[in-house]
């Protein structure tokens, strides 16, 4: 049997080690990275990098490799693989899982502003905040480009390529971060307003709660729905549930 993982995140990983190792004896898996990231951190079992040339390439590679099952465990924004990834499970007739972790929650202390894009994330921003730390990524910069006015502290693994704010400060840095190091980051860099996705999961939630701690209000943006028909498992000990109903 050969599973096809497109990859990248934390879940990603534990599922290709819960397949490859353990939990389904046999299985073939291949798990495919983007390559956005300069060093990734590689996970059990084959791995490819780089894109599949859109949803008719990805039906392609699924045919060519005699893929039995697709998992798209991209992280929960990367909204074009996923809808590529569906359409390409169609067209090649291979079921596909959707590996989603659950979104964050706001909870008593939080002053959460809810943002349908990073367009809509800037907009708000003016009325919110001066200093403000960014952790959407390196990928949509431009967003925030022409708030001069405003000052950003900017995390991302690698770094940033232009158009981005002119008054910005790069943090290299990769998760999981702690809840000590965050409030320091807060600190250090008199932050008033946090902006982040609805990534979910525990290896970047600690900075929700450092800005609760502070009373820092958070603009989090909305993460895109999963495409319609496709089945959806909350962590990889359900995706490999899955994978092995599907070998009966």
């Amino acid at each position: 049997m050969h599973v096809l993982i497109l990859g990248g995140t934390g879940e990603a990983r534990r599922l290709a080690g819960l397949l490859h190792e353990a939990q389904v004896p046999g299985a073939r898996v291949t798990s495919s990275l983007a390559g956005r990231v300069a060093a990734p951190r590689l996970p059990a079992g084959e791995v490819r990098i780089g894109g599949f040339g859109g949803a008719d390439g990805l039906a392609d590679w699924l045919r060519t490799h005699a893929v039995d099952a697709l998992i798209d465990a991209t992280h929960p924004f990367a909204r074009t693989i996923s809808f590529n990834a569906a359409a390409a499970a169609a067209l090649a007739h291979v079921p596909l899982l959707a590996l989603r972790r659950p979104g964050w929650a706001a909870g008593p202390g939080d002053d959460w502003h809810a943002a349908g894009s990073l367009e809509e994330a800037a907009a708000l921003l003016p009325e919110i905040g001066r200093r403000v730390f960014l952790t959407t990524g390196r990928m949509g910069l431009a967003a925030f480009a022409p708030l001069d006015a405003l000052w950003f502290l900017m995390r991302s693994v690698d770094a940033p390529e232009p158009p981005f704010p002119a008054r910005m400060e790069v943090l290299l840095d990769r998760g999981p971060f702690t809840l000590e190091g965050e409030r320091e980051v807060l600190r250090a860099h008199a932050v008033d307003v946090l902006v982040t996705k609805d990534s979910g999961g525990a290896a970047t939630a600690p900075k929700l709660t450092a800005a609760r701690e502070a009373r820092i209000p958070v603009v989090v943006v909305r993460r895109p729905p999963v495409p319609d028909g496709v089945e959806v498992a909350a962590t990889p000990e359900e995706a490999a549930a899955w994978v092995r109903g599907l070998r009966g």
